[in-house]
């Protein structure tokens, strides 16, 4: 079962696109163009019904095994959501940051809110590219396998 909604969309701009509400859609909008700006080497992509940025190959320790994106973006009902796929010094970097982001909740790599304004931008760009170093190790570990 997929917890994320499903998409037609092909690519990130079909994805924004297919937002409804005008407001959330300007908020995708920001956050997709933020993101794009603090970590341009993650490739946008569409990925489990969200916008993908990155991708790396993960083995799980039950052996379970794919190809996952280091920061996603979605528009939930009720919120959006940027996840931050990333652990930095046992934690993950989304919880990592927590309190310094502002009125958001965070949940493991999901950093939830309901308004943009209310994101501290800084933060949220500090913990971008703290997620995409990550993968950068990620990928350069499997390719020395």
């Amino acid at each position: 079962m997929n917890m994320f909604k499903k998409t037609a969309a092909k690519t990130p701009e079909e994805y924004i696109a297919g937002i409804k509400d005008a407001s959330r859609r300007a908020e995708l909008e920001s956050i997709h163009r933020l993101i794009r700006k603090t970590v341009p080497k993650l490739d946008p992509h569409i990925r489990a019904g969200m916008i993908g940025y990155g991708s790396y190959h993960y083995k799980s320790p039950s052996g379970r095994e794919g190809d996952w994106c280091a920061v996603a973006l979605a528009s939930q009902k009720n919120y959006i959501s940027v996840y931050i796929c990333a652990a930095s010094d046992g934690k993950y970097v989304a919880e990592k940051y927590a309190r310094e982001l502002g009125k958001v909740s965070v949940g493991r790599s999901c950093i939830r809110f309901k308004n943009f304004a209310d994101v501290r931008l800084g933060v949220l760009q500090k913990a971008l590219r703290e997620g995409a170093k990550w993968q950068a190790s990620q990928l350069k570990a499997t390719s020395a396998r």
